[in-house]
């Protein structure tokens, strides 16, 4: 009688419980340079809109990183895949080649054609499966598209398997893509292009939406002279972008009927938050806050087509920063912490020296990227010289250099701890070492090569969903970021 008891109640739980399906649309929006602080900055300002509603009604944690940050796409494929660089093989947005001693792009395919571009990019050298992998294997007639405001990034939220993907060049003025996706260029795309949409947005001028004062962080410039673009100057970091971004997403969920069916479907997009003038992912300018109203417009404009067109029940969105800029110099500098700068080619050209003067005038090194040190291996084994020999003592010189904490063979960082998480086998260098805090890296005095983002950069996740689901608990590691949609 006691087990009868026990079954019914458990079956009245079972039944009570409602049944979750997949929703019918997910759209899962990166946003360069959206960080939590910002946010809460701004949000006793915004009235209504879509980050207004996001900030109510959505669940809200920190997206926290195992592994290096760059301010790259390295990011990105973590988020996507689920995996760290090690396993998804994206480091940083570029690579250093020992055939001709350049740095291409980690995507780049020279097999694959470019539509309406000159660039040839393919999801080719990503080694993981992304969410959108995923949906496709588990949904094989779903659709999905992703819409971006830059190549790479757009790229890596596509996957392998979308139908296609397109992004904006600021060049032409137009929706461009790659031949590497089945559909190749959207059909909505194609026609924005031919009615010139996105040369008409640019034709535009960017101007403050309100009076500059009211902004809470206006420069001392703005103050006197507020701020104008010329959007076509400044197309990939003005509201505009977002814009066509919202629009296209729209227009091809109309058109290719998204979240209208039983099978689920995706949506990707890539939106920015930084203004041409940010030195840091933190507001620091009315042009940069200016960002986020915008943003917040998009994003409120997004959410109420999607709840007439296909209800609110119906979809879900996911919203997650990416770190780009960190904190600047400036800021750190004014609260007294050291910012120092490490000259790449400097430590290469030294290193050259080095190995000259014990070995003979030779080019002994091929090149310098990101943390590592190419070494001319072709012209060590003709030397008939022990490479692990050259490695270690190279390591040793590096060390002495002002700003390095530490440096080792490349094999050896591999396998040392967070570092190696952030290393992919076949772009790592003979011999890699890391900055200590507070040092960044340069090039020729002038041009920042990559730096860490802060020590632990965190980026806010947020998700809208029209049915009730659980949710984790805490901060969540950008690893299980894609879990959450499945």
């Amino acid at each position: 009688m006691r087990k009868t008891h026990i079954y019914i109640t458990l079956i009245a739980l079972l039944t009570a419980l409602p049944l979750f399906a997949a929703p019918r649309l997910t759209v899962v929006a990166v946003v360069d340079g959206l960080t939590s602080e910002n946010l809460a900055t701004l949000r006793p300002y915004w009235q209504q809109g879509g980050l207004r509603t996001l900030s109510e009604e959505a669940f809200q944690t920190r997206v926290t990183y195992p592994h290096l940050v760059f301010g790259g796409n390295e990011t990105t494929a973590t988020l996507m895949t689920g995996v760290t660089p090690d396993r998804h093989g994206y480091t940083t947005d570029l690579y250093f080649s020992r055939s001709d001693r350049k740095t291409h792009s980690m995507l780049e395919d020279p097999s694959v054609r470019g539509i309406g571009t000159q660039e040839h990019l393919s999801a080719k050298t990503l080694l993981s499966q992304t969410m959108t992998d995923r949906m496709r294997l588990s949904y094989p007639s779903a659709k999905i598209y992703a819409i971006g405001i830059q190549g790479p990034t757009t790229i890596l939220l596509a996957g392998h398997c979308a139908n296609a993907c397109c992004w904006l060049s600021e060049k032409e003025l137009q929706w461009v893509a790659t031949a590497a996706y089945t559909e190749g260029l959207p059909s909505s795309a194609y026609e924005q292009n031919k009615m010139m949409h996105v040369s008409s947005m640019a034709a535009r001028q960017w101007t403050p939406r309100m009076d500059i004062l009211t902004y809470t962080s206006p420069t001392e410039q703005e103050r006197k002279k507020s701020f104008l673009y010329d959007v076509k100057d400044v197309l990939l970091h003005s509201p505009e972008a977002n814009t066509l971004v919202i629009e296209l997403a729209l227009a091809i969920q109309r058109d290719e009927k998204l979240g209208t069916d039983a099978t689920p479907d995706m949506l990707m997009l890539q939106l920015n938050t930084l203004s041409p003038t940010a030195q840091s992912d933190r507001i620091a300018s009315a042009e940069h806050e200016d960002m986020y109203l915008r943003l917040n417009q998009d994003l409120g404009f997004l959410m109420e087509q999607l709840d007439k067109r296909i209800g609110r029940s119906n979809y879900q969105l996911l919203v997650v920063g990416r770190p780009i800029k960190g904190t600047d110099a400036q800021t750190l500098s004014d609260i007294h912490m050291p910012v120092h700068t490490f000259n790449a080619d400097r430590a290469a050209a030294l290193t050259g020296t080095y190995l000259m003067a014990l070995y003979g005038h030779e080019r002994w090194v091929d090149g310098v990227y990101g943390q590592s040190i190419y070494l001319n291996r072709t012209l060590i084994e003709q030397k008939r010289l022990n490479l692990e020999t050259l490695q270690r003592q190279v390591a040793n010189f590096l060390m002495d250099f002002e700003g390095v904490q530490i440096a080792m063979p490349g094999h050896e960082a591999m396998n040392y701890p967070h570092l190696g998480s952030s290393l992919c086998k076949r772009h790592t260098g003979d011999v890699v070492y890391l900055l200590q805090p507070g040092w960044r890296m340069m090039q020729d005095e002038k041009k920042t090569v990559d730096h860490v983002i802060d020590d632990n950069p965190a980026s806010p996740l947020l998700l809208w969903s029209g049915a009730i689901r659980p949710m984790p608990q805490g901060n969540l590691d950008a690893t299980n970021v894609a879990d959450l949609i499945f």
